[in-house]
């Protein structure tokens, strides 16, 4: 590990927003916040810019950006302490552990923005929008609530967009790109570092956002698997040669 991530990692520590692995905060968040205002989830946050953002813009509700790298939350984290953010969390585990730290109904809605699309067919278990996900979200997530997702990857937006269908989930927004239909959306115009890169070389901003208003069946996850197999398959030598470039 380098000088600069050891600094990091120490320093993240004796912040007091930032939980590196937790335990026993199921169903404690807003003791920790001090208020009882709706929760917000920011999955793999990175460098946690929607976490900032909609706390900037929502200050009446609270916000948990969530990611395993320390070093990239160190600067969200810091973010927050420059702005005097009081509404802002970050906590460092994997995202599967999710529905560890949370109790049913705890958590509003959910972001997930500019999430690696894990674009080679073997990984589609790993994507953040995979059933297997989504039914940890179902156990935290309050009847009803929204999950986002905005991506440049084409892959991903289609991918979930075959997901909800499958599964019967309800979808309320669907944006091929925001810069034509939804512009003026101010919590689409907070950009992520990922977002600024235009790894997909898509020119796209791509957005969904549903909800988990079906069982999400496990007996429906080999039809799902054969319909990636299927669709993507002509896409994998692409994704492997962006893997290779962006490793």
């Amino acid at each position: 590990m380098g000088q600069k991530k050891i600094v990091r990692f120490a320093e993240i520590a004796t912040f007091s927003h930032v939980l590196q692995y937790p335990e026993h905060m199921s169903g404690q968040w807003h003791n920790h916040f001090k208020n009882n205002h709706p929760i917000t989830l920011e999955l793999a946050c990175g460098k946690g810019e929607y976490a900032v953002g909609l706390a900037s813009l929502y200050p009446e509700r609270n916000f948990i950006g969530i990611d395993v790298k320390g070093n990239r939350i160190w600067v969200g984290a810091k973010q927050v302490l420059e702005k005097k953010l009081d509404n802002v969390a970050f906590l460092r585990s994997q995202i599967g552990m999710v529905n560890s730290y949370f109790a049913t109904d705890e958590v509003d809605e959910i972001w997930i923005p500019f999430a690696d699309p894990q674009l080679r067919i073997s990984k589609s278990k790993k994507r953040l929008t995979h059933p297997g996900f989504l039914r940890k979200y179902k156990q935290i997530l309050k009847p009803g609530g929204y999950i986002h997702l905005k991506t440049d990857s084409p892959v991903l937006y289609n991918f979930t967009k075959m997901v909800i269908s499958l599964y019967g989930l309800t979808l309320f927004e669907d944006s091929k790109d925001i810069s034509l239909d939804l512009p003026q959306n101010p919590e689409l115009l907070i950009k992520t570092h990922y977002e600024g890169l235009n790894i997909a070389r898509s020119n796209r901003i791509h957005y969904l956002k549903f909800a988990l208003t079906g069982n999400l069946d496990p007996a429906l996850d080999d039809e799902l698997a054969e319909m990636v197999r299927e669709t993507e398959k002509d896409s994998q030598e692409g994704a492997i040669k962006h893997e290779e470039e962006t490793d």
